[in-house]
């Protein structure tokens, strides 16, 4: 396996990048805030642990520009999981036992995090899952936090979409074989079945598959009217090419982790059509939303996807929570649950529910993908 030669650095924004590499730790400022960070720079999800660093970078540039926390600045240190529960497990005991860090981000999937959560719960260390969408994530207890929406309350949302705003009937759903595509596929399809709509086949994958062309069989025998996907975008674009090469031309809807311009890069024409919902979009017109997407483009080239929203995000709502609350590990697990009205990019304002540790009144916007790009679904009539 090809070994990641800087798994662990540290930053404080777009230019300081820290000469501590693989065994720096002892090299770390020791003038700094220092948040740590587990998540995949190599592996199969390391595209997410790359948009990750965008966004907290670019937050960290504008965070210390304006004086750091109270004056003095804020960086983070990255450990690469490579989304492996062992890895994040051995990563929670280093950041345990290392007292410069005040906060942990991460791990990328719920399932990864969750290994860690008892660790940190019982060290109080604040554990902030910015993508844990799993809805046992926060319930390990009062150090296990998430701005991510759980599942439980998203699926259900995704199914009303395909039901009454596609109008679905009769749908097949596929989803990866993981702890969280499992839940997504539970949660999906009894709010759908609840709805009067039929599950005419369920279909699990592997990570690694890249062949679904027995799956797709199967499933255009069974003659849905629609398919969802439990999907990540990688996986999702491979199997919107294939399902459009055999021929089977319905309605696609993919849960949220899907929306990202790599999707449609990946996919091509093949992804004209399809639907997702998304708490962030470059096109939403909020002026949090328009300076952050004017800021990122600037800075790296190319449009943000949700996961460098995310980043961006999480940096912020703690540096607010630091600020006003103050930088020990308790300081910020009871900052988390008085701060209100913290501006955003994914959601209008942040507030967090102090008995779920979730976001309060999310609110999630259609989209489809039209000439190539995701835009505002609206339906006809």
């Amino acid at each position: 396996m090809k070994q990641n030669k800087a798994h662990l650095f540290t930053r404080r924004g777009l230019g300081g990048l820290a000469l501590g590499l693989a065994f720096a730790s002892s090299a770390m400022a020791q003038d700094a805030i220092t948040i740590g960070v587990t998540g995949p720079m190599t592996g199969p999800a390391a595209q997410y642990g790359e948009a990750w660093v965008e966004g907290f970078d670019l937050a960290l540039e504008a965070i210390n520009a304006e004086g750091g926390i109270n004056g003095t600045p804020l960086e983070y240190i990255f450990e690469d999981s490579q989304n492996d529960p062992r890895q994040t497990v051995a990563i929670a005991q280093k950041f345990i036992n290392d007292p410069k860090i005040v906060v942990e981000i991460g791990d990328f999937s719920s399932t990864s995090s969750m290994a860690a959560s008892p660790l940190y719960q019982r060290a109080g260390l604040v554990q902030f899952g910015m993508t844990n969408s799993h809805p046992d994530f926060t319930k390990t207890g009062d150090y296990i936090w998430s701005p991510s929406i759980p599942q439980s309350q998203e699926q259900p949302l995704h199914a009303a979409f395909a039901y009454d705003g596609l109008g679905m009937r009769k749908v097949a759903v596929m989803h990866l074989n993981t702890d969280w595509g499992t839940t997504a596929m539970t949660l999906f399809t009894d709010a759908f079945k609840e709805m009067g709509g039929e599950v005419v086949a369920i279909e699990g994958y592997l990570p690694e598959e890249k062949d679904f062309r027995a799956t797709l069989t199967r499933i255009k025998a069974a003659a849905p009217d629609g398919i969802m996907l439990e999907s990540y975008y990688p996986d999702a674009a491979l199997i919107v090419r294939q399902l459009r090469d055999a021929g089977i031309d319905i309605p696609i809807l993919g849960v949220g982790s899907i929306y990202s311009p790599s999707f449609i890069e990946l996919a091509g024409e093949a992804s004209e059509g399809v639907y997702t919902s998304a708490y962030f979009s470059p096109t939403f017109t909020r002026p949090e939303v328009k300076e952050f997407v004017d800021l990122f483009v600037e800075t790296y080239g190319h449009e943000p996807n949700s996961f460098n929203a995310y980043a961006y995000d999480a940096m912020n709502i703690l540096a607010a929570v630091m600020r006003e609350y103050g930088t020990t590990r308790e300081d910020i697990k009871n900052g988390l649950a008085e701060i209100s009205g913290i501006s955003s990019v994914i959601f209008p304002e942040v507030d967090f529910d102090p008995e779920t540790r979730r976001v309060s009144g999310p609110v999630t916007t259609p989209l489809v993908v039209k000439d190539g790009k995701f835009e505002i679904y609206e339906a006809e009539g």
